[in-house]
């Protein structure tokens, strides 16, 4: 139980670390989010604070439901960065705005701390590529393995559980 926790604390700090450097982008690159960046950084985040909560408990079930929570939160950033890629690889002409917009920007975190989540940019833009990716397609990979690995985790769970009883 202890490697779970401490997969699970990782697991945690890679999501924070993975907001700060969209956050590092955004102040220092000035590359504007748009309403699914977003999301995504709210999916991170929520990953996280799974993560964060299943490592901190000794009870199997509720390091079960967690990591449930988890591969939920994961499966939703995974449907909102394909939308994003896709969205980049089929550019459209845009107004210069977003129908997901008001949405996001109505969201109390938007309100609490605009400079993290508010929206500022198009979905459309697109900006220079991190080792011949764009954001939106590290983030699908990211919500992929997060979504694949833990997944696969509580799945074996589930079988070792039930094997035993």
């Amino acid at each position: 139980m202890r490697r779970e926790r401490r997969l699970l604390t990782l697991l945690g700090f890679v999501c924070l670390g993975l907001v700060g450097g969209a956050l590092y982008l955004q102040f220092f690159h000035n590359e504007d989010p748009c309403p699914l960046c977003i999301i995504q950084r709210y999916f991170f985040l929520l990953v996280a604070v799974f993560a964060f909560l299943g490592a901190g408990f000794n009870n199997w079930r509720v390091i079960a439901l967690l990591e449930t929570l988890v591969v939920i939160s994961a499966f939703g950033g995974l449907v909102t960065a394909v939308r994003h890629v896709w969205v980049q690889s089929h550019p459209v002409f845009s107004c210069g705005f977003d129908a997901l917009q008001p949405i996001v920007d109505s969201l109390p975190p938007a309100q609490w701390l605009p400079q993290v989540f508010k929206v500022a940019g198009l979905c459309e833009t697109p900006y220079p590529p991190i080792l011949g990716l764009s954001l939106p397609q590290w983030s699908l990979i990211a919500f992929a393995v997060i979504f694949l690995l833990v997944g696969l985790s509580v799945r074996t769970k589930r079988k070792l559980r039930s094997a035993v009883r």
